[in-house]
Formats: structure tokens, C-alpha cells, sequence
């Protein structure tokens, strides 16, 4: 009897997926795979831009590189495997492979938030300590940052994917959404987890209130040293350079909050699919275009690294 329960806990999982029931899922899938491909081509520029040139090897940038690291490992965490499926006519995933899946998208949304806090206090220290930003936030403290964001986030990841996948699923084992996330997975346990599901609030408040309040605190300060600075345009380079922040902080942390905050009662499969879409596909593919249109150091330094391919096909070329 053991041995029957061991092989029916690992048995496949079936992901209902993104848009098979709707009579436009072929517009559908094209779009999400356009999509798809502006989201790894920016956040693959955003990263070779800020390698590529030595100007932007800051702490800002550092922590900006790592934002597009993780939306890239995002994108390419969920959307693959749902293309294959649609492709391929199937929609089962293994028991280690939805594991697997489970734990790199909650360590990758986990990190981000954190990442996110750090990127605020860093704008804090750039706009309310400019003198000392050299001490406070030199590489070494930025690179700290970066460690500290995967590491911090992928052992909470391990911890709650160990005790969510040791649970035991019973009747069908039809995932209603594209992936292996927490809460359509959760759906499919037929036991009581009830001190589990306190640990998973605590846990979205350690990584999604703290980090609000955090960032939150750091704002209003800079918002302080923003009023009481007397140059203009002082004012606007530092609005410039915290309103694309502020948009990535407010798109993401809301459908974070609004998929894994609800109680389990209020959850429908539907909203759920909506808050997943919204920050594992839409989000990570903003994000680069929030930075790199708004950011004047990436604009020329992508014109820089433009200029420099120019010469090296054409020596005769020559930039103003």
C-alpha cells in the first residue's frame, strides 16, 4: 500500500493552460510568444549593456542587471514549457519538473522583491546622501545586495516547495493555470493545511509588506530631500530617475499581493491565470522598456556600444 501511495504522489500533473478554451487561443498563443521575445530581448540588452560598458558598473546598475536576470529566468521559466504543450497537443508535466518549476518561480518572485527594496534604498542613498554614496553604496555592497536577494529568497523557495510537493494530492491532478504555481497547486492537497497555508502568509509578509513598508519609508524620505531642494532641475533628475522604480514597484508587488494574499476561499482559478499573467509575463517584459526609456546612461551607452560596432564593420566611419 505504501509503495501504490509513493508511485500515485508522483504520478504527472496536467496544466490545463493559458487559452485553450478560448476560440482565439491560436491569436492568443502568437501574441504571448511575441511577447515572449520583446521580454528576452530587452532584458537580455538591458544585461549586455550594462557587461559590455564600463560606466555603468555601479551598484545602480548592478542591482538593475540582476532585475533583468530574473525576468529573464521569469519568462523562461513558465512560457516554454507552455509552448511546448500547445504545440505538441499535451499538457502533462512530471512530478519533478512541476517541483522544479514551482521552486525557481517562487525563488525568482522572491528575489525581486527583495532586489526591489534594495534598488529603493539605493535611490535613498543617492538623492538623500550623494556625499557618501561612494561609502555607503560602493560594488561591494551592491554585489551583497544581489547575493543576499537570490539566497534569502531560493531557501524560502525550498523550504515551502519541500512541504507543499510532500503533501498528498488526491482525485484528478488537473492544475487549472499554465504552471506550477502555489496557489493552483495547492487546490489539488487533500489534507489539512491549515498551519501551512499561516506559514505561507508569513512568509508574504516577510517578503511582500516588509519590503512595501521598506520602500515605502525610503520614499518618503527622498521625497523630503526632493521638496527642499532649491535647483529645478535637481528635482527632476530626481523624480526622473525614482519614477521608473516607482512604476516597476507598484506593477509588480500589486499582482503579487492581489495572487498570493487573498485567502484561499476567494481564490477563482480565473484570477488567478490574470495575476500570474500580469507579473510573469507583462511585468518582466515592461520592465526593461520602463528602464531603458526613461534612463539616459543606457540610452548612451547603447549608442555607444552602436558606435563602436559601426567602426569596427567600417574603420572609415567615424561618430560626431
Amino acid at each position: 500500500m505504501r509503495q501504490r501511495n509513493q508511485t500515485s504522489s508522483l504520478a504527472d500533473f496536467i496544466l490545463e493552460g493559458l487559452f485553450d478554451d478560448s476560440p482565439a487561443h491560436a491569436f492568443l498563443f502568437s501574441l504571448t510568444m511575441v511577447v515572449f521575445l520583446i521580454a528576452v530581448s530587452g532584458n537580455t540588452l538591458t544585461i549586455l549593456l550594462i557587461c559590455a560598458d564600463p560606466r555603468l558598473h555601479t551598484p545602480m546598475y548592478v542591482l538593475l542587471s540582476q532585475l533583468s536576470l530574473m525576468d529573464l529566468m521569469h519568462v523562461s521559466t513558465t512560457i516554454p514549457k507552455m509552448a511546448i504543450n500547445y504545440l505538441s497537443g499535451t499538457k502533462s508535466i512530471s512530478f519533478v519538473g512541476c517541483a522544479t518549476q514551482h521552486f525557481l518561480f517562487l525563488s525568482l518572485g522572491g528575489a525581486e522583491c527583495l532586489l526591489l527594496t534594495f534598488m529603493s534604498y539605493d535611490r535613498y542613498v543617492a538623492i538623500c546622501h550623494p556625499l557618501r554614496y561612494a561609502v555607503l553604496m560602493n560594488r561591494k555592497v551592491g554585489q551583497m545586495m544581489a547575493v543576499m536577494s537570490w539566497l534569502g529568497a531560493s531557501v524560502n523557495s525550498l523550504i515551502h516547495t519541500a512541504i507543499l510537493m510532500h503533501f498528498p494530492f488526491c482525485g484528478h491532478r488537473n492544475i487549472h493555470h499554465f504552471y506550477c504555481e502555489f496557489p493552483a497547486v495547492v487546490q489539488l492537497v487533500c489534507g489539512d493545511i491549515t498551519v501551512y497555508e499561516s506559514t505561507v502568509y508569513i512568509s508574504s509578509i516577510l517578503l511582500l509588506l516588509l519590503p512595501i513598508v521598506l520602500i515605502s519609508a525610503s520614499y518618503v524620505f527622498i521625497l523630503r530631500s526632493v521638496i527642499c531642494m532649491r535647483s529645478a532641475g535637481g528635482k527632476r533628475n530626481a523624480f526622473a530617475t525614482c519614477s521608473s522604480h516607482l512604476t516597476v514597484v507598484s506593477f509588480w508587488f500589486g499582482a503579487c499581493i492581489f495572487s498570493y494574499m487573498r485567502p484561499r476561499s476567494q481564490r477563482t482559478p480565473l484570477q488567478d491565470k490574470v495575476g500570474s499573467v500580469f507579473y510573469s509575463i507583462v511585468t518582466p517584459t515592461l520592465n526593461p522598456l520602463i528602464y531603458t526609456l526613461r534612463n539616459k546612461d543606457v540610452a548612451k551607452a547603447l549608442r555607444r556600444v552602436l558606435g563602436r560596432e559601426m567602426i569596427t564593420q567600417n574603420p572609415k566611419v567615424r561618430l560626431p
